[in-house]
């Protein structure tokens, strides 16, 4: 007797934990930090995402691990920008199950993408257009280009995906390869305009709750607190920003017209197109040149990359160095990188441009 009523405890106690068990969070993987940090902030409460790219490894150079792969094969969902920022994920993602989601976040509804700027000095036509656009902050609407809202994407892989962009790809000339700016492409540092770290977070919203209906209400609870802690820090940037907005300034590579844009900085130019491929004499003379013309007061070393070449271009000019983190590679992973690496960006700005 005594041993049926212990069977029958454990098996009334199983059938209350089966709802449990059944809500359990979903396996998710993340490539980068900052769009980890956004589905971290989103997940609270369900469960904790792993991320590819640790430390101050650099989406532009990193080689997966075995344990990443793992980390793959086991996943329920995955999050990335795409193919022109994370390169040596498109083969592996290729090859998951079919079973596996895969969010390409660059085709979300609502982003603002931009073209990276032809050469690295791009100051005269690029800063005019700037101001034209309004983008000096305190805009609810950036004029939605609406790329893959218009071509209706909702981006439910299922895997096997259509990643939907080989137009944009051809347009660049190089197959998705991230090597060669000039030649076109979208800029893919999408999270630095605050407006399209909104966007993605929604995205990333609708996306865990198509895997884990049972947890919507925690999820669309998050992106509530999420969008609204965002907003705030938008408006303590803009203040932040605004007494050092009409001066130039040189960045490592161009990575910042998002946050450039949104804000009203002047960046003038970039030491190097693209972070894989180092400038010659030549592209480092004209940015030099260009810190003279301009009165540049500041040129910005990227922490994951070779900080020499800041030395070679401020040689002989009243320029100031400083260091900025687009990737939040010196930060600790977690749902606070986000605003931590916004903020960052703009204290390392107006540090410097203040001097």
């Amino acid at each position: 007797m005594t041993r049926y009523r212990l069977g029958l405890a454990a098996s009334t106690a199983f059938l209350f934990l089966s709802p449990t068990l059944a809500s359990a969070a979903p396996d998710v993987v993340v490539s980068i930090k900052p769009v980890h940090s956004l589905v971290a902030s989103i997940m609270k409460g369900v469960g904790e995402p792993s991320l590819i790219v640790e430390g101050a490894a650099s989406p532009h150079t990193y080689s997966l691990k075995p344990s990443n792969a793992r980390a793959l094969e086991n996943a329920d969902l995955v999050f990335w920008v795409g193919p022109g920022l994370e390169a040596f994920l498109e083969k592996p993602l290729e090859a998951l199950p079919k079973n596996a989601k895969v969010v390409e976040l660059e085709d979300a509804p609502g982003l603002t993408k931009l073209p990276f700027r032809e050469g690295g000095a791009f100051e005269g036509h690029d800063h005019d257009a700037n101001e034209e656009e309004g983008h000096a902050h305190g805009h609810d609407d950036h004029g939605h280009e609406e790329t893959a809202a218009e071509a209706g994407h909702e981006h439910d892989h299922g895997h096997g995906h259509d990643h939907g962009h080989e137009q944009e790809a051809a347009e660049a000339g190089h197959e998705h390869e991230h090597d060669d700016h000039a030649h076109g492409g979208m800029d893919m540092h999408l999270w630095l305009d605050p407006t399209n770290a909104k966007a993605m977070a929604t995205e990333i919203t609708k996306s865990l709750v198509d895997v884990d209906p049972s947890n919507k209400a925690t999820y669309e609870a998050n992106l509530t607190a999420v969008n609204s802690e965002i907003d705030a820090l938008d408006t303590e940037i803009a203040a932040q920003l605004k007494p050092v907005l009409e001066k130039p300034f040189i960045v490592f590579h161009d990575a910042y017209q998002y946050f450039e844009k949104h804000y009203g900085v002047r960046v003038a130019g970039s030491v190097t197109v693209s972070p894989e491929t180092m400038p010659g004499a030549e592209r480092l003379s004209t940015i030099h040149a260009k810190i003279e013309e301009l009165g540049a007061a500041c040129v910005f070393a990227e922490p994951q990359f070779e900080p020499k070449l800041i030395g070679v271009v401020t040689e002989g000019t009243e320029a100031k160095s400083g260091v900025l983190d687009p990737e939040g590679g010196a930060l600790e992973a977690g749902p606070a990188l986000y605003g931590q690496l916004m903020r960052n960006l703009a204290t390392s700005i107006s540090t410097c441009l203040s001097q």
